[in-house]
């Protein structure tokens, strides 16, 4: 049994293998939750943004983050809202990157692979040399 400090208030609690905070942030997190999906819930609700659910639910963005990012919230019904992208904080929807961060990556991957296999290829070209080089000194 490990006693550990609560991330969130600083507490003392049992460690839970399920979650990082004690039982009383535990407690306020699933009301803050409660609040936030009754809001969300009401149809006039539905296409809020961040903003407008942050000042009308008192919850933090960073906690509504959260339950977005556990997938407890699913943004497919609620189209202003979002999450910045971890790369550039562009508003997203999906996933941890935008789209234009995605294409970004790709792209220096491809031309890492690209440079990594004209090394390898130069690296194939000394070896014949030298290996060339000592067939011809035994003649």
């Amino acid at each position: 049994m490990d006693i550990v400090n609560c991330s969130r208030c600083g507490g003392i609690y049992v460690k839970n293998p399920v979650r990082d905070i004690c039982d009383r942030c535990y407690r306020e997190e699933e009301e803050a939750y409660e609040k936030v999906s009754k809001y969300l819930k009401k149809r006039e609700n539905r296409t809020a943004s961040m903003l407008q659910v942050v000042q009308d639910t008192g919850v933090s963005e960073e906690l509504i983050l959260k339950f977005i990012k556990k997938g407890r919230i699913k943004l497919v019904q609620f189209p202003n809202l979002a999450y910045p992208c971890e790369k550039c904080g562009n508003p997203i929807q999906t996933g941890r990157l935008c789209s234009k961060c995605v294409n970004d990556f790709k792209n220096e991957l491809e031309i890492f692979e690209r440079e990594e296999q004209r090394k390898k290829e130069m690296e194939e070209k000394r070896a014949y040399y030298a290996v060339n080089e000592k067939y011809r000194k035994r003649q």
